[in-house]
């Protein structure tokens, strides 16, 4: 399977020559295919005898950038100098140079003639305000072109993520090659997605952190994370959306699966602000499916066409997926299926009491802390599975109280439940964030109230040990992580996705190694 023609681009800005061979190699390490010399970052600058050291010196093909400060730079004196010397890098044998939009006729003209055989002039814009209208954008491409340009670069800023479908709108449709790139963390998918579009590169960081425009992501994390160099234009695309989003590991999780099974898609991180606006911007068969976090889970339930029924009861939904024949948004709920399956697990191997057949939950007692999101997962699920009744408490009384009226279930205070006697081979559940890093000496329930039920089970998984998991496992009773139900939930949604079952002991040792 042939993977994309878009080139990864190493920015290089270190402030001395000889660093900057050190950083040509580690980009070469790294699995670059080109790197972007940033003359305008250097503290002295010898043109003739620098330019000659770093065009020999580098072990990968040379783009030369002077960028001046009126275009996000840091070069800030003689313009004949800067262009001279930009010149001069083509004469000694680099393979591109950049050049500004507003001098490229000027710097084109002039090397009339003289331009070797492979040397490409890159002309480009900047644009840090917003992402300009298609027709503006159209317009922008064909004045660029107009220059003599042999590759047309548009960067501009991502104020939505829906911005960067105008990105992918121009790319596609270019007769010139276009490297085209939103800045922020709502452009991060023009930078791995350019591969499925057309891109001529994509730029990516020695490390994480350092970065030469706002939003760019490591050379490491677009290769590994995202596997770059499988993605072609048939490619499938899914994601996480979220609000924050960019701590979430499900793109290491999903696009590791993928891999492991030959399916052809890659999984990114959504930094998405208005749900709806983005699945209708989106609107393509390509973008086949979702998993959806905080805060856009009831809001997503409004933007399906179809909702699975126990969803539509929990008044959430955490994965959707687009049906390829008719592009029709199906909603479910994976996060009970997740706990609920974990917890099944955590009976079945200590405690089932010969119950082959049916869930080992069906007539227990389930006692949920927190009506939340979380909870309200939980004991729809219980109940689904026959739990002979479902007790909620939480801290808003109000709330635990309408939850338990919902799933026929009684409500009680934290400080009852503290008191609570349990009846043999009650579960005990907790949905709240109480002991979540990095409050992780907190616990929702004293140590001597747990030793009475017969599995503890804590949607927490950060950390994987809890307090309160540790004292349950202190008072003799079985527990079950936050971490199983992720993974549980997640082999939901991979075989919706893909149609495939789920990689599970990759699944299991992805997220091992992640947290």
């Amino acid at each position: 399977m042939m993977g994309s023609s878009t080139l990864v681009c190493a920015p290089i800005m270190a402030e001395t020559v000889r660093k900057m061979v050190s950083d040509m190699g580690k980009a070469t390490a790294l699995g670059a295919d080109l790197v972007e010399i940033r003359l305008d970052y250097l503290k002295v600058f010898n043109s003739n005898e620098d330019l000659k050291t770093l065009i020999k010196e580098s072990p990968l093909p040379t783009l030369f950038t002077y960028r001046p400060k009126w275009q996000g730079g840091q070069y800030d004196g003689d313009e004949k100098h800067r262009l001279d010397a930009l010149r001069l890098a083509m004469e000694l044998g680099a393979d591109y140079i950049d050049v500004e939009f507003q001098v490229a006729h000027e710097f084109i003209d002039s090397i009339y003639g003289k331009k070797p055989d492979k040397f490409k002039v890159i002309v480009s814009s900047h644009n840090y305000q917003d992402t300009p209208s298609v027709e503006d954008l159209r317009d922008l491409v064909a004045r660029m072109q107009a220059t003599g340009a042999d590759i047309v670069s548009i960067t501009t800023t991502a104020l939505d993520i829906t911005d960067v479908a105008r990105i992918f709108q121009i790319t596609v449709h270019s007769q010139v090659p276009v490297i085209g790139l939103a800045m922020g963390e709502r452009g991060l998918i023009s930078r791995i997605l350019c591969a499925k579009f057309g891109g001529y590169l994509t730029s990516g960081t020695l490390d994480s952190g350092i970065v030469s425009v706002p939003g760019e992501p490591a050379i490491k994390d677009i290769l590994h994370v995202y596997n770059f160099r499988l993605i072609r234009p048939g490619t499938k695309l899914f994601g996480v959306i979220g609000k924050p989003i960019s701590h979430s590991k499900s793109p290491l999780l999903y696009n590791e699966g993928f891999k492991s099974v030959g399916f052809d898609g890659v999984y990114l991180h959504l930094l998405v602000d208005d749900i709806a606006n983005f699945l209708r911007t989106y609107s393509s068969t390509d973008f086949s499916g979702f998993s959806v976090g905080i805060p856009h889970k009831e809001a997503a339930v409004k933007c399906c066409d179809e909702v699975d029924p126990v969803a539509k009861s929990i008044g959430a939904v955490n994965c959707i997926v687009r049906r390829p024949t008719d592009g029709k948004l199906f909603g479910l709920n994976t996060d009970y299926f997740g706990s609920i399956s974990a917890i099944e697990d955590g009976l079945r191997g200590s405690h089932d009491r010969g119950n082959t057949t049916g869930s080992p939950l069906a007539g227990r007692l389930f006692v949920v802390m927190g009506a939340g999101g979380a909870g309200k997962a939980l004991a729809y699920g219980a109940k689904q599975k026959g739990a002979r009744i479902v007790i909620i408490a939480d801290r808003e009384y109000d709330r635990a109280r309408k939850l338990a009226d919902e799933v026929g279930g009684d409500a009680l205070s934290f400080a009852e439940l503290e008191n609570f006697h349990p009846e043999d081979g009650t579960v005990l559940a907790n949905a709240t964030p109480v002991g979540m890093q990095p409050n992780i000496d907190e616990t929702p329930i004293p140590k001597h109230a747990l030793r009475s039920y017969s599995l503890v089970f804590d949607a927490v998984y950060n950390p994987k040990m809890t307090r309160l998991l540790s004292e349950a496992a202190e008072s003799g009773v079985t527990v079950v992580s936050g971490v199983e139900m992720l993974i549980g939930q997640a082999y939901e949604q991979f075989e919706r996705f893909t149609g495939l079952p789920a990689p599970k002991e990759l699944f299991r040792k992805v997220m091992e190694n992640c947290l």
